[in-house]
């Protein structure tokens, strides 16, 4: 309440978004309705009948503004939980906003860096080469002569996106309580993931980090350019770096008209994602054409490292298994991959997944990698991903949105292009390092020293335990599978004993009556009733059923 109190026109903002695009019932639903001094269906509302689900979406995210808008570019990413035709309109969303003033840009230099901007830049153009919703690039010239590149950060962006961030959690814990799908499509891991990546976005340090990451890759690299980060000239909110000079791939007709040839381009291009991802461990994940220059000197350059992946070495084994596990068709092994990758949240249904993944497996095997389209390879995987509810990792899945990227740009360079064809020797290489002597040499020794630690640790473990165990600390955790099954049995078995009990009290009052009335033969009101042949017939009754419940059950 206090944020809703505190972002109130925020709040306003959101709720007159979703109520003209035809989401006034979940505005109404978490409350936003309160905000307003009349019902929200009282407000105008778009003419909504002949958009779809998908197209409302993005016209809410497009209106709410630049963090939203990042918002929905990420979930754009998530093939494996959302469906194909909200994915196509989300893709549709672009970070474009109006430029900020020369003046406020050289303002924020000169805050950042404490002096006059004239004693960092010889030049600097007023007007952006490029902008968007976080920051603008300037091009200028250091007074030590080199060309630059000047990122800057838009102003008062920081606490608009801090807001927005707060708002977005509290929406989520608030439909987190009204609609099951919240969690089915995992909303709030996905606004965390979501807060993490914008967060980290405007710190321009990191950007400037990841730049560096992928420049020494390519160090020695003739064909691949990578801008290299002035330091002294950067800090968070300014990123100051090379300055690349080129035609942007999506520019056909200039590249033609400067003699480019886009085949070669195409493949270069694949050949640097792939050493990435494949190498180097840390790839370019948004290789779209706006971030990709084919340069005078003949090089391809990569600009705009805001978002970048990271497969780690074990991830890379599991991905290796998998391929190894495709290879020989085996499904077992496929589905022990997908294990080990802890990507299953809930393992009660293998049967239905290993059935799925032999229709994949037999739908793509035996067919020559130039007949393979990635991109619909990779929507299959994610299909399946989503019916079994298979928590895919951000990094691959970064990994699967920049193949998708990469396949569409190299197939507008070279519509014959087929990127499968020039993995499978990154493939090959990823399978001998899995089986190299010297691979498995070291994964021996890892195990022998960590083995040799467990065991020295042992004696104090045990001596730990013991004490624990001392003064009574050490509690005891059983899982019992099936436990409402199990519980309704035992409730059974309870219900039978307590009748046993009952009938035998019964029997014995019976045999008392009989007893007591034989020694006295004195005459009570009770013997003017048949008793004794009534509790017969009853005990009768009883015992019968008794007998009938054991011999039903089947464990006599």
């Amino acid at each position: 309440m206090g944020i809703r109190v505190r972002h109130s026109g925020r709040y306003r903002e959101i709720a007159m978004a979703l109520m003209r695009h035809g989401f006034g019932y979940m505005a109404e639903e978490i409350g936003l309705n309160r905000l307003f001094a009349v019902p929200l269906r009282w407000i105008h509302k778009t003419e909504v009948g002949s958009l779809s689900l998908g197209e409302r979406i993005r016209l809410v995210l497009e209106e709410l503004g630049p963090t939203f808008v990042k918002l929905g570019q990420l979930a754009s990413t998530r093939s494996d939980l959302l469906p194909e035709p909200i994915i196509a309109e989300l893709v549709k969303l672009q970070d474009q906003v109006p430029p900020f003033s020369g003046e406020e840009s050289l303002a924020i230099i000169e805050q950042e860096f404490g002096m006059p901007a004239a004693e960092l830049l010889a030049q600097f153009e007023e007007v952006p080469i490029a902008a968007a919703s976080i920051g603008q690039v300037h091009k200028g010239q250091l007074v030590t002569g080199e060309v630059v590149a000047i990122k800057i950060q838009r102003p008062g962006v920081v606490p608009q996106v801090e807001r927005d961030l707060d708002i977005l959690k509290n929406l989520t814990g608030a439909a987190q309580k009204h609609w099951p799908w919240v969690n089915r499509y995992q909303i709030p891991q996905m606004v965390e993931e979501f807060s993490r990546s914008i967060t980290a976005e405007l710190d321009y340090s990191i950007e400037g980090r990841n730049m560096e990451k992928i420049r020494r890759q390519f160090k020695d690299s003739q064909e691949v350019c990578i801008p290299g980060v002035h330091w002294y000239c950067s800090t968070s909110k300014v990123l100051t770096m090379d300055y690349v000079e080129g035609i942007h791939l999506n520019r056909m007709t200039e590249l033609r008209k400067g003699g480019f040839d886009t085949k070669e381009i195409a493949e270069r291009l694949v050949n640097a994602m792939f050493e990435q991802i494949f190498e180097g461990g840390h790839f370019h994940a948004d290789p779209h054409p706006g971030n990709l220059l084919a340069t005078r000197d003949g090089k391809l350059a990569f600009i705009d490292f805001g978002m970048i992946g990271r497969l780690s070495p074990e991830m890379r084994d599991h991905l290796s298994s998998l391929v190894i596990a495709l290879m020989r068709r085996s499904n077992e092994g496929m589905l022990r991959a997908i294990l080990r990758m802890g990507l299953l949240e809930d393992t009660r249904d293998l049967n239905a997944l290993r059935t799925d993944l032999e229709r994949l497996h037999d739908r793509y095997y035996d067919i020559p990698f130039s007949e393979i389209s990635i991109g619909e390879a990779l929507n299959d995987l994610f299909a399946t991903a989503q019916r079994h509810r298979i928590v895919l990792p951000p990094d691959l899945l970064l990994l699967g949105k920049a193949l998708l990227t990469l396949e569409g740009v190299a197939i507008s360079l070279d519509p014959q292009l087929r990127i499968l064809d020039l993995a499978e020797p990154y493939g090959k290489k990823l399978l001998r390092e899995k089986f190299g002597s010297r691979r498995l040499g070291k994964q021996l020794i890892g195990g022998a020293v960590d083995f040799a630690e467990a065991l020295t640790g042992f004696p104090q473990q045990v001596n730990r335990l013991f004490t624990l165990l001392g003064k009574g600390k050490v509690k005891m955790e059983m899982s019992v599978p099936e436990m409402e099954h199990f519980l309704k049995k035992l409730d059974q078995i309870g219900n039978r004993l307590s009748f046993s009990i009952v009938l035998l009290a019964f029997s014995i009052i019976m045999v008392g009556l009989i007893i007591g009335s034989s020694l006295t033969r004195m005459p009570t009101v009770l013997w003017n009733i048949p008793a004794i042949e009534i509790g017969f017939v009853v005990a009768f009754l009883m015992v019968i059923w008794l007998l009938y419940s054991i011999f039903r059950s089947g464990r006599f």
